[in-house]
Formats: C-alpha cells, structure tokens, sequence
C-alpha cells in the first residue's frame, strides 16, 4: 500500500516545502511535523492529492488508516484498500 509520506514525495518531487505551504495555507512548520510523524493527516493528504490531480477520497483514507493503532479492523481495511487499488 502507498502512504501519505509517498504521496508527499511526489509534491516535493514537483515543488519544495514551502510551495505546498503557502498553496494549502499552512502553518510553515506543518509539512515537516508530518514527515517527522511519518504519515498527513487525513484533510492534508486529500488536498494535497487534489492539487496533484489525484483521487482525494482514496488518499484521506489511506490517512485515516495510518492514524490508527494496530488492530484487526485496520488489518482488514488495509487489505481491502489494496485490493481496491488493484482492481
């Protein structure tokens, strides 16, 4: 599965931190934070994804499962979301 922080590299790949910063209206140390913490939250990560011409919805989710502990339910829904994306 993908995760925010390869989702993230793809941005910077295109334009550095500050570029984000300043077209998502963030606070400057906001992208750091999350690469630091290894994963974006789920509203960053779906704008983000918008303005990469991504598909928003799958990027909030791929988000939302990083946040959650580990546990059976995220197993599962980790493994539907790639199968999803295989499909």
């Amino acid at each position: 599965m993908q995760t925010t922080m390869n989702l993230l590299e793809q941005a910077f790949s295109l334009h550095p931190a500050p570029f984000w910063t300043a077209k998502l209206k963030l606070a400057r140390q906001t992208l750091h934070t999350a690469k630091t913490r290894g994963h974006l939250s789920p509203a960053i990560a779906g704008a983000l994804a918008e303005e990469l011409g991504q598909d928003p919805d799958r990027w909030i989710v791929v988000a939302a499962l990083e946040s959650e502990r580990n546990s059976a339910c995220k197993e599962r829904m980790v493994k539907r979301l790639t199968r999803a994306v295989r499909s």
